[in-house]
């Protein structure tokens, strides 16, 4: 539920979609040491140095002009520089052509051969979405459950027809594969909501051609799309009145969500304006409650945040204040027979507070002020990160120290008792695998269904879809990919299909509330004999203790002191991404060590966690990550001189800095869509920042958030006459922090480094974004992890 209102944000700080970039490096040989001949010379693009001055301090650009986006001369001298980068990449990597190729070919063995979503029951459909042979694109379809209790399969075309009957019983919603002729090619979808009644699909995709999400409703009974609403600039969206009415919120031109419109379906109206925010730092974001009765409108500022209710029967009766604090929060609004439930991160009498909590309200508070009571005794041991709801049970994702559980209340909770503590209640803790990263609640769109999905992740473990039905205890997973199993398929080519559906779904009934079997661990698709998962305390420069685990191979003893990848993000409150990812196999079956490190900044330790590693404060999460990086060198867990970084997107900026700072700490370093050239960025942005951008890097037009911004930039602090570690970096036009950015960065290194033909630093130019073709994911790990064996054995 907490993730719903972050989405909106989330879009604006990341690349537009989970990129996966068609390369234009050519891959080159087989790795082997490099021969004596003379090694290929970087290209130099030109200096056109420009003065900026902002508060105190004045300094130099002599790049300033790759961002310079309108000058057609400039753009002229661009693209020549970014042909020579490409010819310089393709040059240093020519020794790798075999390796890159035995490592995408490692890669794409590994992934999953059905890109189908388990059946999602809603009333008294089966939703799910599947892939047909030969086309790149799923197909959306649904079916009746009544027809196919047991939903035998849903994999293939055939798996809509009842033999028995000799009728078809599926319905093709959606077919992404027309809707990418639609968008040039390609197919993004953002938002997806069905109607309550089940009548229509409202949808946005991504029109790449004009940079923004266009709105679709399509009659699922006819297939036909709806003359309205058809709109550009799409948000979010919310049904309303049985799915007679769909409001939707539109971006302005900075690409800020300002505008509520609400349109009545098959009616020749124009759709009405129902709110209007002018000031450029308020933002909107609507969402349903999941019984379909209320439309909960959010506004939120830097200075306030505010939760509207619209009567989801009559949505043209206007708007309804129901909860307001001062600064940005979280918050997010359910009902369930009578009472409001608000999930918020706020103030509490005036003073902060490090974690979320849930609140009470009737919904008729028309007798007198509207007061909002607490649930649950704040516990510091045991906090709530996220709720989900359904008609019987509140389903919470808590989090003690650093460990993930999953637990379950019924509901209606006690009324007339005031706060009590969540043990009172005997909460129905839910079954988890070991070395829980993140638990993700699904979409759980049937509000009176008992069986909610979440997605469960580890290190050590590919994602598991996993169905809970409260009522009975049962769980079951329903999608999980088995690696050993696939492998096994290779290379003996015979496997049981009954056992392989024994393993892959399982259905365990926990015999008591809290009782979670230790054989319940052995249900689970996990890799852990395999892989050795540590978690490790790191004393950082101030005293605080940053987590970090640590992944490796068990067929690797650990006084070898093999190469390790350093994995690092600290930014927005967000969890370090440390799901099992199938193509770093590649990396750790060839000894390495994958470590990541949750420095302040990022998520999982409350609020001031996060608050301790922005702005201001942004120095921590630096000085943490390079804490991390010397442990794991001086404790001897990774060899001193093959320790790599790796940063995506604001991560990027976290390992770049760390490099300024302790050049000499790293061997390598990975950067996928950095964020390098902050102070400019900030001051001048060429694509616009949301005001959470700027809680998070700093305010540069206040002075101390100036002045913390010039210490951390990276591309403001590249030392001279250093020796910096070889670099991969990868960027794009069509991301959110532009190839410029990474341009400039590798122009000032190769300027002020020490030259090291051993340690390249090269540019790697990516373009359109193509989420959906997994192969061309892999052809860029390959490259990726081509570069820093490379790296190391030179």
């Amino acid at each position: 539920m907490r993730q719903l209102i972050t989405l909106l944000l989330r879009h604006r700080r990341t690349v537009k979609s989970p990129p996966a970039a068609a390369i234009l490096v050519r891959r080159g040989a087989h790795y082997k040491s490099p021969k004596a001949a003379n090694p290929p010379t970087p290209p130099k693009p030109p200096q056109k140095p420009q003065s900026f001055s902002h508060h105190d301090q004045t300094w130099e650009d002599p790049y300033s002009w790759m961002s310079s986006l309108n000058d057609k001369v400039a753009m002229r001298h661009m693209d020549i520089y970014m042909e020579q980068e490409e010819k310089y990449a393709e040059a240093v990597m020519a020794d790798t052509e075999r390796l890159q190729s035995k490592l995408q070919s490692e890669m794409a063995s590994r992934l999953a051969s059905d890109l189908s979503t388990p059946p999602l029951r809603w009333g008294p459909w089966l939703y799910y979405r599947r892939a047909e042979e030969g086309k790149q694109y799923p197909v959306l379809c649904r079916r009746l459950a009544s027809l196919n209790e047991e939903f035998i399969s849903h994999k293939s075309p055939s798996a809509g027809f009842d033999f028995t009957s000799g009728k078809r019983i599926e319905q093709r919603l959606l077919d992404y594969n027309q809707e990418a002729q639609r968008f040039g090619g390609y197919a993004y979808e953002e938002l997806s909501e069905v109607s309550p009644d089940h009548r229509f699909l409202a949808y946005t995709m991504y029109d790449k051609d004009n940079d923004f999400y266009r709105l679709s409703v399509r009659n699922l009974n006819s297939g036909a799309l709806c003359s309205k609403p058809q709109a550009d600039h799409v948000s979010s969206l919310a049904w309303a009145k049985d799915g007679q009415a769909l409001l939707y919120v539109v971006r302005d031109q900075k690409k800020r969500p300002c505008r509520i419109y609400c349109s009545i379906i098959g009616s020749t109206d124009d759709d009405v304006l129902l709110l209007e925010e002018l000031d450029d730092s308020t933002y909107v974001n609507i969402r349903h409650t999941k019984d379909f009765r209320f439309v909960t409108v959010i506004t939120f500022t830097p200075k306030s945040s505010k939760v509207f209710l619209i009567n989801a029967a009559d949505p043209l009766s206007g708007l309804t204040l129901v909860w307001e604090c001062e600064g940005l929060a979280h918050c997010i609004l359910e009902h369930h027979h009578g009472l409001l439930y608000l999930f918020t991160d706020a103030a509490k009498e005036g003073q902060p507070v490090d974690f979320h909590y849930l609140l009470c309200s009737p919904v008729d508070a028309s007798t007198g002020p509207r007061i909002w009571e607490n649930v649950f005794i704040d516990d510091l041991d045991l906090v709530v990160e996220d709720v989900d709801i359904c008609s019987t049970n509140l389903v919470m994702i808590l989090r003690e120290d650093r460990n993930f559980r999953l637990c379950s209340v019924p509901l209606p909770l006690p009324a007339g008792k005031g706060p009590v503590s969540l043990k009172e209640l005997h909460p129905n803790y839910l079954p988890l695998p070991k070395y829980v990263s993140q638990i993700s609640p699904g979409p759980n769109y049937d509000y009176y269904s008992s069986t909610l999905r979440f997605t469960i992740s580890s290190p050590v473990m590919p994602d598991a879809v996993v169905d809970y039905d409260l009522s009975s205890g049962k769980w079951n997973i329903v999608q999980q990919q088995n690696i050993l199993y696939e492998r096994t398929k290779v290379l003996y080519g015979t496997a049981s299909l009954p056992s392989i559906l024994k393993q892959t779904s399982n259905t365990t009934t926990v015999d008591s509330p809290n009782d979670v079997r230790l054989n319940d661990y052995d249900l689970w698709n996990d890799l852990s004999e395999f892989y050795a998962c540590e978690r490790h305390n790191v004393c950082s420069y101030d005293g605080v203790e940053v987590p970090l685990t640590i992944l490796r191979s068990r067929k690797n003893k650990r006084e070898d002191k093999n190469p390790g990848l350093l994995h690092g993000h600290g930014a927005y409150g967000e969890l370090l991404d440390k799901r099992w990812r199938s193509e770093l196999k590649s990396l750790l079956d060839r000894g390495w060590l994958i470590a990541y490190a949750d420095v302040r900044g990022g998520g999982g330790g409350g609020k001031k966690w996060h608050h301790d590693g922005r702005g201001t404060k942004k120095n921590n999460s630096i000085e943490d990550y390079i804490s991390c990086a010397k442990y794991l060198i001086e404790r001897e867990i990774v060899n001193e001189n093959k320790l790599a970084g790796w940063g995506y997107s604001a991560g990027g900026l976290l390992v770049a800095s760390a490099i300024n700072f302790c050049p000499d700490l790293f061997r390598a370093v990975v950067l996928k869509v950095p964020f390098l050239d902050a102070t400019n960025t900030l001051l001048n942005p060429i694509l616009p920042l949301t005001a959470a951008d700027y809680e998070e890097f700093g305010y540069p037009w206040n002075i101390d958030d100036f002045h913390a911004i010039r210490k951390y930039s990276p591309y403001d602090n590249v030392r001279k006459d250093a020796l910096y570690p070889a670099v991969l970096i990868s960027s794009s036009f069509n991301t959110r922090f532009g190839v410029w950015e990474a341009a400039k960065w590798v122009a000032r290194v190769r300027e002020h480094a020490i030259y090291d033909p051993k340690r390249p630093v090269l540019l790697n130019l990516t373009t359109d974004i193509v989420e959906e073709n997994r192969y061309l994911q892999c052809k860029e790990s390959a490259l990726e992890a081509a570069f820093l064996i490379k790296v190391m054995e030179s």
